[in-house]
């Protein structure tokens, strides 16, 4: 039963965070992605403590699997903003 409480949430978060950045006005991109860098460096730090705790194995391979995809998402979404960024610098 909590299984389906867990996929609808997943569902609903989905839904709502494409709503939300197709809404975002190019302005504000690059701020919202520095935030959104942000919260991928604290579930980064969740999936480390996941992985390295004593939980189990199937924990461990699910938050060893988690941080390698938050440090793709950390480390493509600092390459991305310094890249905007450059853009606005004089030359």
């Amino acid at each position: 039963m909590t299984a389906i409480y867990l996929l609808f949430i997943l569902m609903l978060s989905i839904f709502v965070g494409f709503e939300l950045i197709r809404k975002v006005p190019a302005t504000l991109h690059t701020p919202l992605m520095s935030g959104a860098n942000a919260i991928s460096g604290i579930t980064l730090i969740g999936a480390l403590s996941l992985a390295g705790g004593e939980s189990g194995q199937l924990a461990t391979y699910l938050g060893a699997l988690a941080a390698f995809l938050a440090t793709i998402n950390v480390v493509g979404g600092y390459l991305v903003t310094d890249r905007m960024l450059a853009m606005f610098k004089k030359k």
